[in-house]
Parts: C-alpha cells; structure tokens; sequence
C-alpha cells in the first residue's frame, strides 16, 4: 500500500528517465487524430490486461474516450465513460487544493506548525516543529498509516480523527524537513487542518468548495459498505485470475480512497486552472517543485511535477483494485486521465505517459 512516488512513477516507465533516453528516441507528437489512432491501438495491445478508462481534452475539450474491461466481472457490466473508479492518492489533490484555498482566504499560514491549528495533538513536542508545508510535500516524518495496529482496527477506522486516536502518540519518522518519504498519515492531518480550520467535516468541505465548483458530479467518498451506483467492482489480476481485491479502507480520507469519473478530473484540471478553485498566486504555489525526487520529478503541495519537455502536472494512486494516473500539460492545453479497477497499479500511469508523449501542443 505504500507507494513512494519516485518509485511508482519509474516502476510506471519501467525505466529510468536517464535510461529511456539511451534506449529510443522521444515519440513523435501527433495531431488530435492521429494521437486517437495510436491510444486506440495501444489499448488493444494492453488488452485485457488493462480494465478502465482513458480520456484525453484539449482545453477542457474531449479529444478521445476509451473504455475497455468490465466494472463488474460477475454481472457483465462493462466500464463506461461514467464509471466511477476508486483513485486512491490521486485525491491528495483536492486536499492541497482545500489548505490552499484557506490560506487564500486568510484563514491559515502553510508555514504555521501543526499544533497552531491541532492545538490538543497527543505528541505536542513534533507538532511543534512540524509545519503544513512538511506535510504537504511529504517532508514531516509523519509515518504510515497501513500498519498492523491499522489492520486490527480496520473497520472500526472511521474518521480522520479515528487515525489521529491511532497514531497521535507516535514518534515521527526523522526529524521534519530533514528528508523526504511519502506519507499518507501527513496528508491524514492535513485533513483534520481543514475540518478544525473550516468547521465543516472534510468530506463536506471538499464537496462544497471543490466539488461543486469544478462541476464534479461523479466524486465521492461514500464507505465501502455504501452502494454507490456505477462504481466499479475493485479486483485484484495475477497470471490469468481475477479475484476481489481485500483490504480496502472503510472510507476514503485526505490521504486517498474516494472515487471519481475520468471526465471529473478533467473538469477539476480546467477548474484548477481558471480560477475557480485558486488565484494565480495559490496554484502556482502548489504547482512549485519544492522537493527534488531524482529522475526530473519534483513534488509540490500535493501534487508532482513531471519530468518532460512540455510542462506536466499531477497525481498517480495505486492501491488494491485501484488504478490512476492524472496529467495536466501546459496549464489545461491538455488533460490525460487514465482509470482502472484493477491493479497492479502501474498500467494507468504507462498508458497516461504513452498519451503525454504523444500530446501535440499548438505553437
């Protein structure tokens, strides 16, 4: 369940950016009809290997739509442009987005230590020292939350504060801002900012002041117990089997497992970029490289900034039976989104960085 994004991001190149380099040269970049041409054959040659969506826009646009596999093996039931798919990290996104637009809004300093904002934090001492910015950009030495005191209480982890109850007395990791490791329980009390900080639960917050601004209509974070109309089934694929994937959390968090259509994230990155979720200041904070990841890849506020000749912003997840992959080149020209129910987790992000290769930026 842990996935630290360099190694997810190179494991979803196969190789090292410096050995890709060295092997072939960079693909052509092809016209819109051309570019649907090559992402059709490259899913007929992934075939059933891969199961989901891809969707490319330019300018918030629909260039291409692919869907292919079944969101449900047993009742036949194909994915569809409208399938909601579970998008583990990818929703570390909305939750950079949530802490900036109340530091947009005056109501919080990203530079403030934990404790200004978590004033009753079991180990006062480290949220002394650690500050939103470490959180964001993996920086805190907050830890992991998919530990086996978390699996023990699996289904009784029902809320942010639930984890906090868990893994507030615990020691950091390494000093904050010493290093950087990916960790979901930084993003777990990014979450719990926001709800001390806004008054509102996060989920409500999100759909309130993303969600619903963006046009999203397909997102959510209803509990795994919850039907959810047109989510797909979460599998598991070794060899030539497919089995439900097992040890999913009760409910998505701030740190990833809500669900979403391809076309919702295509209306946030339109969204993110014209205003409506972030001033120009804000988003280009967020969208900063603060940490160097090697490779060419940085990280900003919950989000990663790609290694490419075009400018490449997003988010990847992987998890049990989920799948994902998030680009946005050169501020919203263009938009990738790759889906699928089924892990392992890399094929979303090859086949978002097979279109990102390909996408044609006009001069």
């Amino acid at each position: 369940m842990k996935l630290r994004l360099p190694v997810s991001l190179l494991a979803a190149l196969a190789l090292p950016a410096s050995a890709i380099a060295q092997v072939a040269p960079a693909p052509a970049r092809l016209p819109d009809a051309a570019l649907v041409k090559a992402i059709a054959g490259k899913l007929a040659e992934m075939g059933e290997n891969y199961s989901g969506v891809v969707m490319v826009a330019r300018k918030g646009k629909l260039v291409a739509t692919f869907a292919q596999g079944w969101a449900d093996r047993e009742r036949k039931i194909p994915n569809t442009a409208d399938t909601k798919f579970r998008v583990g990290s990818m929703d570390k996104t909305f939750t950079a987005v949530a802490v900036m637009q109340l530091a947009q809004a005056g109501k919080l300093d990203v530079q403030a230590s934990l404790i200004t904002y978590l004033k009753d934090y079991p180990n006062a001492d480290w949220a002394r020292k650690v500050t939103l910015h470490h959180l964001l950009t993996h920086q805190g030495g907050a830890g992991e939350i998919f530990t086996p005191e978390y699996e023990a209480r699996r289904d009784r982890v029902r809320t942010l504060q639930d984890y906090v109850d868990l893994f507030g007395k615990r020691a950091p990791d390494f000093e904050p801002g010493s290093k950087d490791d990916y960790s979901n329980y930084g993003f777990i009390l990014l979450g719990r900012v926001i709800e001390a900080v806004s008054g509102q639960s996060y989920y409500d917050y999100v759909r309130a002041h993303i969600f619903q601004p963006a046009g999203m209509t397909g997102s959510g974070f209803e509990p795994e117990t919850m039907p959810v109309p047109g989510r797909a089934v979460a599998y598991e694929h070794e060899k030539a089997d497919f089995t439900l994937a097992g040890g999913l959390p009760w409910r998505g968090t701030s740190a990833g497992g809500g669900y979403a259509t391809a076309e919702d994230f295509v209306k946030f990155a339109m969204a993110l970029y014209d205003g409506r979720l972030l001033d120009e200041t804000h988003r280009k904070q967020m969208t900063t490289g603060f940490v160097d990841l090697g490779d060419g890849m940085k990280y900003g506020y919950g989000i990663a900034i790609y290694p490419s000749p075009l400018p490449i912003v997003g988010h990847n997840g992987g998890a049990p039976g989920m799948a994902g992959d998030l680009r946005i080149i050169d501020g919203g020209e263009g938009v990738i989104v790759a889906l699928s129910n089924v892990a392992p987790p890399f094929l979303a992000g090859r086949l978002s960085k097979f279109v990102s290769d390909r996408f044609q930026v006009a001069p």
